[in-house]
């Protein structure tokens, strides 16, 4: 186990309510649950999402923390949140990382696997 190890996992829901087809405007949320499986507490400070939609229009977002927050684990500790992104196709995908930094000083960066954004039932 690396002394500097977070996992991330996430969960994807389209929001129909908030997308307009007719206007190709496709409105998703994501649950991203955070965990410190290291052995040292240490704090997201930033983030840096690729978001690709169908057509393989890409758009790169950077910013400070998560939700307003830089949230500082302890091994054995998690954060989640939930966020949502916008594209102009009924498909795409995001990956990422953030940026932390551990209580001795250390920085690394955490990826984030990529992961699907899908309207229900369009994936064969």
């Amino acid at each position: 186990m690396s002394s500097y190890e977070f996992t991330v996992t996430v969960q994807t829901q389209y929001l129909e309510e908030q997308s307009d087809p007719a206007r190709s405007h496709y409105v998703f949320a994501y649950a991203i649950t955070i965990k410190n499986t290291g052995g040292i507490a240490a704090q997201l400070i930033s983030r840096h999402w690729v978001i690709t939609d169908a057509n393989n229009h890409t758009e790169e977002v950077r910013g400070l923390g998560v939700v307003g927050n830089q949230p500082l684990l302890q091994p054995g500790e998690q954060f989640e949140y939930t966020s949502g992104t916008s594209m102009a196709t009924p498909q795409g995908s995001m990956r990422g990382e953030y940026f932390c930094v551990a209580e001795d000083g250390h920085r690394f960066e955490v990826p984030i696997p990529e992961f699907i954004l899908s309207l229900p039932r369009t994936l064969h």
